[in-house]
C-alpha cells in the first residue's frame, strides 16, 4: 500500500482531482490518502468528497484526515503541497499597500513585490514541512503547488535534502488553449517550454512536426483571437515566442502593460471574447472574498449531486507518481528545478521551469540549451531578482529583500528607490508576526 499526504488538503476542486487522477492507476488502488488542513471543516468536507470518489471509483483505498501534519507525513510515499501562510487578511495587503504607490496588481501572488513578500511568509513554513519529510518520510516524492513557485522551490531544493519539484497548470494549459487555437489534436503537437515558472517561453511549437508558430501568428490577425489573451499576444506579437501563464499574470511581470492607467485600459480591460479579467485591480484577491462565502454550499452541492468525472486530468501529480513509484511508466512534465546547465543563459542555481522525465530511476531534468536572447533578458531579470530574495530570506536581510524590491519591472516601472523602499517597510511592518526580526 502507497501512502500519499495532501498538506493544506481543504480545496474545494483541486485535492478531488489529484485524488482522482490517482485512482487511475492500478498500483494505487489501494493507497492510503491522508488528508491534512489546519481547517477541521474544511478537513470533513473533503475527506466525505474523498470517500465519494473512492466509491465512484470502485477502489479499496483508505481515505484519512488529520489536523497532525506529523501524523500525515509519517511513511508517506508521495506527498502534495498547497498550503500558503497568511490567509487574505495578510494577503490583501500584499496587493492593498502597493496600489497606495500606483503599483496595480491583478493576481499577486508570484512576483512583484507581493510576491517577494509572499515567498518572506511562506518559504519557512516550507522548510519546517522539508525537516518533518526529512524525519518521518525522507524518501518522499514532494510535489509543490504554492506560488510563489520559483522562490519556493528554490528554497527547498538548496536547503534541504528532500527530493521535490513544483508544478503547475500553465504550461499544459496553454499548450492546449493554442493546439484549440489552431484546430490541432493535442496529440499531434509537440514543443520545447523552458524558462521560469509563469515565465517559460515556448522556444518551439510543431503540428505534425511543422513548425506552427507562422499559423498562430496569421490567427492572431483576427480580433476573436486576439482578444483572448490581449497581453500575452502583444508579447508574442513583439518577441516571437508564446509565454506561459495567463495575461493577468504576465501584466504584472514586466514594464509595459501596468504603470499607466492608460495602459491598463488599452491592454488590460476586459475585451470581448477574453479568457478571463486581466486587468482588474486586485481580482484573485476578490475571488478569494466571494469564495469564502460560498465554499460550504460548494462542497454540500458536490457531495449531494456531484458527478465523479473518472477520466484522468491535464495534471501532472498522479502521472508523476505512478512514473516514480506507482507502474513505472517514464513520464515527461515541465517541472521547476536548480537550473545546473540546463538552460545556459540563466543562473545555474536559480529554479527553472524545464522538460523533467520521471522514472523509477528518479527525476531527471533535461537540458534545453539557451534560451532566445530577446526573451532571456526579462527571464534574467525575474531570476536574479528571485534569487536575491531568497536569499535574503534565508539570511533575514532586510536591506537586501529590499533591494530585490528594487529590481521588480513592474515597482520599477512605477516608482522610485526612496517609494519602493517606503513601500517595502510598510509591508515589513504589517507582516512581522510571519517574518520574524530581519537585520
Amino acid at each position: 500500500m502507497k501512502k500519499f499526504a495532501f498538506i493544506g488538503a481543504g480545496s474545494v476542486t483541486f485535492t478531488r482531482t489529484v485524488v482522482r487522477d490517482l485512482f487511475t492507476f492500478p498500483a494505487f488502488a489501494d493507497a492510503e490518502i491522508a488528508l491534512m488542513d489546519i481547517n477541521s471543516e474544511k478537513l470533513d468536507y473533503i475527506r466525505r468528497c474523498c470517500e465519494k470518489i473512492k466509491d465512484a471509483m470502485g477502489v479499496d483505498a483508505k481515505i484519512t484526515a488529520t489536523t497532525d501534519r506529523v501524523e500525515a507525513l509519517r511513511g508517506a510515499d508521495g506527498i502534495v503541497c498547497t498550503v500558503f501562510n497568511g490567509d487574505i487578511d495578510v494577503w490583501k495587503y500584499d496587493i492593498e499597500i502597493p496600489k497606495k504607490y500606483g503599483v496595480d496588481m491583478n493576481i499577486g501572488d508570484t512576483r512583484s513585490i507581493a510576491g517577494i513578500f509572499r515567498a518572506a511568509r511562506n518559504i519557512p513554513l516550507m522548510l519546517d514541512i522539508c525537516r518533518d519529510i526529512e524525519k518521518y518520510c525522507p524518501n518522499a516524492v514532494f510535489l509543490n503547488y504554492t506560488n510563489p513557485m520559483s522562490m519556493l522551490c528554490r528554497a527547498m531544493q538548496l536547503y534541504s535534502n528532500v527530493n521535490v519539484t513544483g508544478l503547475c497548470h500553465s504550461v499544459q494549459g496553454t499548450i492546449d488553449m493554442l493546439a484549440s487555437w489552431l484546430g490541432a489534436p493535442i496529440e499531434e503537437i509537440t514543443y520545447t517550454c523552458a524558462g521560469v515558472n509563469h515565465q517559460a517561453f515556448y522556444t518551439e511549437i510543431k503540428w505534425n512536426g511543422v513548425d506552427a508558430y507562422p499559423l498562430l501568428r496569421e490567427k492572431l490577425n483576427d480580433p476573436v483571437y486576439y482578444n483572448k489573451e490581449i497581453v500575452r499576444n502583444e508579447m508574442f506579437k513583439h518577441f516571437g515566442y508564446y509565454v506561459t501563464e495567463s495575461s493577468g499574470h504576465n501584466s504584472e511581470y514586466n514594464y509595459w502593460f501596468r504603470k499607466r492607467p492608460d495602459l491598463i485600459e488599452k491592454y488590460c480591460s476586459p475585451h470581448e471574447g477574453a479568457n478571463w479579467n486581466p486587468g482588474e485591480y486586485a481580482f484573485s484577491l476578490n475571488l478569494r472574498k466571494e469564495r469564502l462565502l460560498t465554499w460550504r454550499d460548494d462542497f454540500e452541492k458536490w457531495i449531494q449531486n456531484g458527478k465523479v468525472d473518472k477520466n484522468r486530468s491535464r495534471e501532472y501529480c498522479a502521472e508523476i507518481f505512478n512514473a516514480m513509484i506507482g507502474d513505472g511508466k517514464p513520464f515527461e512534465f515541465n517541472g521547476n528545478v536548480i537550473n545546473d546547465g540546463c538552460i545556459k543563459n540563466l543562473p545555474d542555481d536559480t529554479c527553472v521551469e524545464v522538460p523533467v522525465v520521471a522514472s523509477r530511476f528518479g527525476l531527471r531534468k533535461c537540458v534545453v540549451g539557451s534560451l532566445p536572447d530577446e526573451v532571456a533578458i526579462l527571464v534574467n531579470t525575474t531570476a536574479r531578482m528571485e534569487n536575491l530574495a531568497v536569499e535574503a530570506i534565508m539570511q533575514k536581510d532586510k536591506r537586501k529583500l529590499i533591494q530585490a524590491c528594487y529590481m521588480d519591472p513592474l515597482c520599477s516601472a512605477v516608482c522610485s528607490l526612496s517609494e519602493i523602499e517606503s513601500m517595502a517597510n510598510e509591508l515589513f511592518e504589517i507582516n512581522k508576526e510571519f517574518l520574524g526580526d530581519y537585520k
